[in-house]
């Protein structure tokens, strides 16, 4: 069970949960813009089971947004989307304890912090003082520094280095009062790896499943995606993140955070019509 703000939540059971993107940044790869009520409203009609609201963007080599400016764009769609659909939960992507603080404030219920801790630590105090989730990106360096050659070197083995690198920051977050039935772990696709590297964290899971957290696919549009496609425009790559998401599924992780929630879910409701899951 994860537990988060005084409710619970099974993300073992059944077809995995759906964590839809709402960039609200001018600068996204893929979809940025404001959170306007018509793209809430779209993405709340898609019916996700987790938003995740970025007010800064993390693409490799994104330049860091002041933390007033981030909480201008974030704050706004997180009181939207309390007073349009307040059971729902909200995933808040950033890495500054100031930003999460006042979105849990707002009402967030997760904070998705893709510097696995490294940025500001501090986000685990506040994660703590709320009760609430945290989701644990593995990455290495800076958004800017994340695909330099040495961020990009796994030595001893890809898996087991970012299995190895994900239990330091959960050590960390929990030393600072979270709660481990409160983590949620995500190998980071696309942060600090390669295609093939990629590839393998959504293949070879059996390690990382046995670290005993609930496991988040984030492939959505994302560069190999393209790689594999040959679509070089990250909006339309929708239909190759399909196939990604088929197979996060099928290697046991138990959210998987895309841009298109109606395509993800049509396409998870017909494969486990057809293999009877």
């Amino acid at each position: 069970m994860f537990f988060c703000r005084g409710r619970k939540f099974d993300f073992s059971a059944g077809k995995p949960a759906i964590m839809g993107i709402l960039n609200v940044t001018p600068d996204s790869f893929s979809d940025g813009g404001s959170g306007d009520d018509s793209k809430i409203e779209s993405l709340l009609a898609a019916a996700p089971d987790i938003i995740d609201i970025g007010g800064e963007s993390t693409r490799p080599g994104a330049e860091c947004v002041p933390p007033e400016e981030e909480l201008e764009r974030v704050l706004p769609a997180v009181q939207k989307i309390k007073k349009l659909n307040p059971e729902i939960l909200i995933s808040i992507d950033t890495r500054k304890s100031i930003v999460a603080r006042h979105a849990l404030e707002a009402g967030a219920d997760i904070i998705n912090d893709v510097s696995c801790l490294n940025f500001d630590p501090e986000i685990a105090d506040v994660v703590g003082v709320f009760s609430a989730g945290l989701i644990l990106n593995h990455s290495r360096g800076t958004p800017e520094t994340m695909n330099s050659p040495e961020y990009l070197s796994y030595p001893a083995g890809l898996v087991k280095i970012v299995c190895d690198e994900l239990e330091q920051s959960v050590k960390v977050a929990v030393s600072h009062g979270v709660q481990k039935n409160s983590i949620i772990l995500d190998p980071g696709l696309g942060f600090s790896k390669n295609t093939g590297q990629n590839l393998e964290l959504i293949r070879d899971t059996e390690l990382l499943l046995e670290l005993g957290y609930p496991l988040l696919s984030g492939p959505s549009r994302k560069r190999f995606i393209g790689d594999l496609t040959g679509e070089k425009e990250p909006g339309l790559r929708d239909f190759g993140t399909c196939g990604a998401v088929i197979a996060s599924y099928l290697s046991g992780y138990s959210i998987i955070r895309v841009h298109n929630v109606k395509a993800a879910k049509d396409c998870l409701a017909v494969f486990c019509g057809c293999q009877k899951r």
